[in-house]
């Protein structure tokens, strides 16, 4: 039984296919961003994901090893009736059209959910009940993962981690979306922690715009590049750990999901887990692929399968 999904964001044109017991195989394409922009407007990225999943579609298809038997799109960027971009109904107008021709069904999710399952994949996470941080450029969610259900615990107020590194990796001169170049650049330099972490009393929802505004000035004050990307990935840290044990204390859930573009950055989870290790929280993180942790359509094909698996014929937005 083979699953399609297809996941069309601000970002990356994905498309991806998944089968019980086999490695999932992938497409993708970033959105073509001009030098110096930060993202494209959402008319740009529809008319960009139309172009590209006519070219990543049939790159991916060709490798089926067997007929489909379900189609998954992202349908929205998370859960709730008021969550809507533009771009997300490029792959559901297009996995539509591919579920009608195939007689086969279709099932929508959420870009979130897809993130999260694909983070998921072969973790050894079992348990059904676990804390979710969805670290990218559009959101910085904490989330309790209980079987079905998401549950938001807390979130960033203001700007989102990827928005972050983005911002900054754009000033430095670098390409968007900045976080590998940034990365890359960090490992040159040096963190101090000397961007403070900013949080509401309950630590359930921080602040990351007055990091970006001292961010700045420090590359306005001449500071050397690689230790401006290195205090980047400082202060991340310390939010997203903080963000995580007010998860686990509100929840009473100790292992620890960490999904989303963020999240792909090796040096950002080195030094999660070696500052959860000193601070002996009892708190256990897992990470997704590197691979599946930025915007992809494994995990909305994971969450078509499942849904197929269970006998469903058509979809909702929901399953993990």
């Amino acid at each position: 039984m083979l699953s399609l999904g297809l996941d069309t964001s601000c970002y990356t044109t994905s498309a991806a296919l998944c089968a019980p017991g086999q490695e999932p195989i992938q497409a993708r394409r970033l959105l073509p961003v001009p030098a110096g922009e930060r993202g494209l407007r959402q008319s740009e990225a529809v008319f960009a994901h139309v172009r590209q999943l006519s070219q990543v579609l049939p790159l991916l298809l060709s490798q089926a090893q067997e007929p489909i038997a379900c189609v998954c799109a992202s349908a929205s960027p998370r859960d709730g009736e008021d969550s809507y971009m533009p771009v997300f109904q490029v792959g559901v107008s297009q996995g539509m059209a591919l579920a009608a021709a195939l007689r086969v069904p279709f099932f929508t999710t959420t870009h979130q959910r897809g993130h999260i399952a694909a983070a998921k994949y072969g973790t050894g996470l079992t348990g059904r009940r676990f804390v979710a941080l969805h670290l990218s450029g559009g959101t910085t969610d904490m989330l309790l993962s209980d079987g079905d259900s998401l549950t938001p615990l807390g979130a960033s107020v203001d700007l989102h981690a990827g928005q972050l590194v983005d911002r900054v990796g754009v000033r430095l001169g670098l390409p968007f979306p900045a976080g590998p170049h940034l990365e890359a650049l960090a490992l040159l330099g040096e963190n101090q922690n000397r961007v403070p972490v900013s949080f509401e009393k309950d630590g359930l929802r921080c602040h990351l715009s007055g990091a970006e505004a001292q961010l700045m000035r420090m590359i306005e004050a001449g500071e050397p590049r690689e230790n401006v990307a290195a205090e980047v990935y400082g202060v991340l840290c310390r939010t997203v750990l903080r963000l995580a044990q007010s998860a686990a204390d509100v929840s009473n859930a100790k292992e620890v999901l960490i999904a989303g573009g963020v999240a792909s950055s090796r040096l950002l989870r080195t030094m999660l887990l070696e500052r959860n290790d000193r601070r002996r929280a009892g708190l256990t993180l897992y990470f997704g692929r590197p691979e599946f942790s930025g915007d992809n359509a494994v995990g909305v094909a994971l969450i078509g399968l499942e849904r197929r698996a269970k006998g469903e014929s058509h979809g909702t937005q929901e399953g993990i």
